[in-house]
């Protein structure tokens, strides 16, 4: 199944980028240029009508990194993540202050779940 990209969140994804948390940059410095088990994640990528904080099209895996940002929007976020899960996509959610103060943690955790999907999924 083909994920739908919403063109029209494009400029708003780059402004998001440009604005990343530091847990969101520290996250980041790990995934990109295949650092994590050689799959390719994007970030600040639009999935329907929400922008997700990294994706991997290969994994169909989304980390979120939930911080200020999320505070009081439990509902909105159960929605929202209902609607991405119905296309197949998986979640991992991490607070931002875990990224922050346990960065090896959440790699340990992210890494995990990609042995996983590759010894069940293959």
């Amino acid at each position: 199944m083909k994920i739908p990209y919403n063109p029209r969140l494009k400029s708003l994804a780059r402004a998001l980028r440009n604005r990343s948390t530091p847990g969101e940059i520290l996250l980041w410095i790990h995934l990109k240029g295949k650092q994590m088990r050689g799959y390719d994640f994007h970030r600040q990528k639009p999935i329907l009508d929400f922008i997700v904080d990294f994706y991997c099209p290969k994994l169909k895996l989304i980390i979120e990194i939930d911080g200020e940002s999320h505070e009081g929007k439990f509902e909105y976020d159960t929605v929202r993540e209902s609607r991405l899960k119905s296309l197949g996509l998986h979640i991992l959610r991490f607070r931002e202050s875990d990224v922050r103060s346990n960065l090896d943690g959440v790699l340990e955790t992210i890494d995990r779940w990609i042995a996983q999907w590759e010894t069940t999924s293959r």
